[in-house]
Protein backbone atom coordinates (compact mmCIF):
# COMPACT_ATOMS: atom_id res chain seq x y z
CA UNK A 1 0.00 0.00 0.00
CA UNK A 2 3.00 2.30 0.71
CA UNK A 3 4.63 1.71 -2.78
CA UNK A 4 2.68 4.27 -4.66
CA UNK A 5 3.12 6.92 -2.73
CA UNK A 6 6.84 6.41 -2.59
CA UNK A 7 6.83 6.04 -6.23
CA UNK A 8 5.21 9.52 -6.46
CA UNK A 9 7.08 11.70 -3.87
CA UNK A 10 9.85 10.25 -5.56
CA UNK A 11 8.65 12.14 -9.39
CA UNK A 12 8.39 15.44 -7.96
CA UNK A 13 12.02 16.30 -7.73
CA UNK A 14 13.02 14.93 -11.52
CA UNK A 15 10.04 16.31 -12.80
CA UNK A 16 11.44 19.53 -11.56
CA UNK A 17 14.96 19.20 -12.87
CA UNK A 18 13.98 18.70 -15.72
CA UNK A 19 11.89 21.94 -16.43
CA UNK A 20 14.42 23.68 -14.69
CA UNK A 21 17.20 22.07 -17.20
CA UNK A 22 14.68 22.79 -20.83
CA UNK A 23 13.73 25.98 -19.42
CA UNK A 24 18.28 27.15 -18.51
CA UNK A 25 18.40 25.53 -22.28
CA UNK A 26 16.15 28.15 -23.78
CA UNK A 27 17.79 31.05 -21.92
CA UNK A 28 21.16 29.49 -23.04
CA UNK A 29 20.31 29.59 -26.54
CA UNK A 30 18.14 32.86 -26.72
CA UNK A 31 20.90 34.40 -25.26
CA UNK A 32 23.20 33.10 -28.07
CA UNK A 33 21.17 33.79 -30.81
CA UNK A 34 20.45 37.45 -29.65
CA UNK A 35 24.86 37.77 -28.88
CA UNK A 36 25.20 36.72 -32.52
CA UNK A 37 21.80 38.62 -34.40
CA UNK A 38 24.06 41.61 -34.95
CA UNK A 39 26.84 39.66 -36.54
CA UNK A 40 24.54 37.99 -38.60
CA UNK A 41 22.80 40.92 -39.81
CA UNK A 42 25.44 42.67 -41.21
CA UNK A 43 27.07 39.69 -42.77
CA UNK A 44 23.53 39.34 -45.08
CA UNK A 45 23.60 43.20 -45.55
CA UNK A 46 27.35 43.01 -46.84
CA UNK A 47 26.64 40.18 -49.27
CA UNK A 48 23.31 41.66 -50.40
CA UNK A 49 25.66 45.09 -51.10
CA UNK A 50 27.81 42.95 -52.76
CA UNK A 51 25.36 41.55 -55.10
CA UNK A 52 24.06 44.93 -55.73
CA UNK A 53 27.36 45.77 -56.51
CA UNK A 54 27.76 42.88 -59.26
CA UNK A 55 24.25 44.07 -60.69
CA UNK A 56 25.80 47.65 -61.22
CA UNK A 57 28.83 46.03 -62.94
CA UNK A 58 26.27 44.40 -65.00
CA UNK A 59 24.40 47.19 -66.30
CA UNK A 60 27.52 49.96 -67.01
CA UNK A 61 28.35 46.86 -68.94
CA UNK A 62 25.17 46.11 -71.33
CA UNK A 63 24.70 50.36 -71.40
CA UNK A 64 28.36 51.71 -71.50
CA UNK A 65 30.43 48.46 -72.22
CA UNK A 66 32.49 49.34 -69.45
CA UNK A 67 33.32 47.95 -66.34
CA UNK A 68 33.76 50.57 -63.14
CA UNK A 69 35.66 50.43 -60.12
CA UNK A 70 32.96 48.77 -58.04
CA UNK A 71 33.50 49.71 -53.70
CA UNK A 72 30.83 48.39 -51.15
CA UNK A 73 31.21 50.32 -47.68
CA UNK A 74 34.65 51.93 -49.13
CA UNK A 75 36.01 48.32 -49.63
CA UNK A 76 37.11 47.54 -53.11
CA UNK A 77 35.30 44.64 -54.68
CA UNK A 78 35.50 45.23 -58.61
CA UNK A 79 38.64 47.51 -59.89
CA UNK A 80 38.08 49.60 -63.59
CA UNK A 81 38.31 48.30 -66.82
CA UNK A 82 36.69 49.72 -69.57
CA UNK A 83 36.96 48.85 -73.59
CA UNK A 84 36.03 52.11 -75.27
CA UNK A 85 37.26 55.50 -74.68
CA UNK A 86 33.58 57.20 -74.87
CA UNK A 87 30.20 56.39 -74.18
CA UNK A 88 27.16 58.39 -76.37
CA UNK A 89 24.04 58.56 -74.43
CA UNK A 90 22.03 60.96 -76.19
CA UNK A 91 22.21 61.79 -80.54
CA UNK A 92 20.07 64.70 -81.45
CA UNK A 93 19.69 66.35 -84.91
CA UNK A 94 20.76 69.80 -85.85
CA UNK A 95 20.57 72.26 -88.24
CA UNK A 96 22.42 75.16 -88.53
CA UNK A 97 22.88 78.20 -90.90
CA UNK A 98 25.42 80.14 -91.50
CA UNK A 99 25.63 83.60 -94.03
CA UNK A 100 29.21 85.52 -94.75
CA UNK A 101 28.98 88.81 -96.07
CA UNK A 102 31.58 90.76 -97.31
CA UNK A 103 32.27 94.62 -98.79
CA UNK A 104 35.17 95.87 -100.14
CA UNK A 105 35.33 99.26 -102.12
CA UNK A 106 31.37 99.29 -102.92
CA UNK A 107 31.65 95.71 -104.26
CA UNK A 108 30.32 92.47 -102.01
CA UNK A 109 30.05 88.91 -102.09
CA UNK A 110 28.10 86.92 -100.14
CA UNK A 111 27.98 83.35 -98.64
CA UNK A 112 24.78 81.61 -97.11
CA UNK A 113 25.39 77.74 -96.20
CA UNK A 114 22.80 75.22 -94.30
CA UNK A 115 23.83 72.22 -92.47
CA UNK A 116 22.36 69.49 -91.12
CA UNK A 117 24.57 67.32 -88.64
CA UNK A 118 23.76 64.72 -86.39
CA UNK A 119 25.32 65.20 -82.42
CA UNK A 120 25.95 62.78 -79.88
CA UNK A 121 26.51 63.54 -75.82
CA UNK A 122 27.88 61.31 -73.35
CA UNK A 123 30.56 60.85 -71.34
CA UNK A 124 34.55 60.20 -71.10
CA UNK A 125 35.31 57.02 -70.36
CA UNK A 126 38.84 57.53 -69.88
CA UNK A 127 38.77 59.39 -66.70
CA UNK A 128 37.91 57.64 -63.81
CA UNK A 129 34.64 56.02 -63.34
CA UNK A 130 33.84 54.87 -59.65
CA UNK A 131 30.67 52.96 -58.16
CA UNK A 132 30.33 53.05 -54.39
CA UNK A 133 27.17 50.62 -52.56
CA UNK A 134 26.28 51.35 -49.55
CA UNK A 135 23.35 50.40 -47.55
CA UNK A 136 21.26 53.84 -47.90
CA UNK A 137 22.38 55.04 -51.42
CA UNK A 138 24.73 54.61 -54.33
CA UNK A 139 26.99 57.50 -55.32
CA UNK A 140 28.43 56.85 -58.80
CA UNK A 141 31.26 58.87 -59.45
CA UNK A 142 31.75 60.01 -63.19
CA UNK A 143 32.75 63.31 -65.21
CA UNK A 144 29.94 65.67 -66.50
CA UNK A 145 28.90 65.13 -70.27
CA UNK A 146 29.80 66.62 -72.77
CA UNK A 147 29.81 66.39 -76.59
CA UNK A 148 31.34 63.58 -77.71
CA UNK A 149 30.71 63.60 -81.88
CA UNK A 150 29.49 65.49 -84.36
CA UNK A 151 28.50 64.16 -87.97
CA UNK A 152 28.06 65.85 -90.97
CA UNK A 153 24.54 64.65 -92.95
CA UNK A 154 24.20 66.76 -95.38
CA UNK A 155 25.31 70.48 -96.61
CA UNK A 156 23.61 72.88 -98.91
CA UNK A 157 24.97 76.25 -100.42
CA UNK A 158 21.78 78.19 -100.55
CA UNK A 159 23.98 80.99 -101.70
CA UNK A 160 26.98 82.40 -103.45
CA UNK A 161 27.34 86.39 -104.89
CA UNK A 162 30.75 87.63 -106.31
CA UNK A 163 31.08 91.26 -106.09
CA UNK A 164 32.31 93.12 -109.32
CA UNK A 165 36.06 92.63 -108.47
CA UNK A 166 35.27 91.40 -104.54
CA UNK A 167 35.24 87.49 -105.80
CA UNK A 168 34.71 84.55 -103.36
CA UNK A 169 38.03 82.55 -102.79
CA UNK A 170 38.16 78.47 -102.28
CA UNK A 171 39.32 79.52 -98.90
CA UNK A 172 35.91 81.88 -98.34
CA UNK A 173 33.96 79.07 -98.91
CA UNK A 174 36.49 76.48 -96.65
CA UNK A 175 36.72 78.76 -93.81
CA UNK A 176 32.92 78.81 -93.46
CA UNK A 177 32.20 74.92 -93.94
CA UNK A 178 34.57 74.70 -91.73
CA UNK A 179 32.81 76.78 -89.26
CA UNK A 180 28.96 74.45 -89.34
CA UNK A 181 30.12 71.90 -87.33
CA UNK A 182 31.28 74.30 -84.55
CA UNK A 183 27.75 76.00 -84.56
CA UNK A 184 25.99 72.90 -84.26
CA UNK A 185 28.17 72.07 -81.51
CA UNK A 186 27.40 75.01 -79.46
CA UNK A 187 23.73 74.73 -80.20
CA UNK A 188 23.80 71.41 -78.71
CA UNK A 189 25.63 73.36 -75.74
CA UNK A 190 22.24 76.03 -75.90
CA UNK A 191 19.56 73.61 -75.67
CA UNK A 192 21.46 71.30 -72.83
CA UNK A 193 22.39 68.12 -74.98
CA UNK A 194 24.94 66.88 -72.05
CA UNK A 195 22.52 67.67 -69.08
CA UNK A 196 19.79 65.95 -70.82
CA UNK A 197 22.65 62.75 -71.27
CA UNK A 198 23.63 62.93 -67.51
CA UNK A 199 19.77 62.50 -66.69
CA UNK A 200 19.13 59.82 -69.32
CA UNK A 201 22.04 57.59 -67.47
CA UNK A 202 20.62 58.03 -63.98
CA UNK A 203 17.48 57.14 -66.02
CA UNK A 204 18.83 54.53 -67.26
CA UNK A 205 20.74 52.78 -64.52
CA UNK A 206 17.40 53.54 -62.09
CA UNK A 207 15.44 50.98 -64.26
CA UNK A 208 17.95 48.14 -64.96
CA UNK A 209 19.03 48.57 -61.19
CA UNK A 210 15.59 48.48 -58.85
CA UNK A 211 17.92 49.13 -56.14
CA UNK A 212 16.09 50.16 -52.90
CA UNK A 213 18.86 52.59 -52.55
CA UNK A 214 18.68 55.92 -54.30
CA UNK A 215 21.17 56.57 -57.03
CA UNK A 216 23.44 59.28 -56.93
CA UNK A 217 25.59 60.48 -59.67
CA UNK A 218 28.44 62.37 -58.29
CA UNK A 219 29.86 64.46 -60.78
CA UNK A 220 34.14 64.85 -60.72
CA UNK A 221 34.31 67.70 -62.71
CA UNK A 222 33.37 71.31 -64.14
CA UNK A 223 30.67 71.20 -66.60
CA UNK A 224 31.65 73.06 -69.73
CA UNK A 225 30.32 76.42 -70.93
CA UNK A 226 30.36 77.37 -74.46
CA UNK A 227 31.06 80.77 -75.37
CA UNK A 228 27.85 82.03 -77.85
CA UNK A 229 28.26 81.21 -81.31
CA UNK A 230 29.50 85.06 -83.24
CA UNK A 231 28.43 84.91 -87.01
CA UNK A 232 30.52 86.78 -89.19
Amino acid sequence: MLQPETSGRFSWPVALTLVVLIVTAAVVLIFVRLETWPARTIGQGTEDLERLGKDLRSAFIDIAHLQPRITVNNRTVVDQATSTAELAILTRQLKVKREFLHSWAGSSKRIKLSGTFIVKAGFDLRQDVAVDVRPDEILIQLPHAEIVGIEEKHVDVLRLENGLWNRITGADLENELAQLPEMARRQAMEIELPAEAEKELQRQLTKRIRARQALKLVFTNAARVESPVTNQ
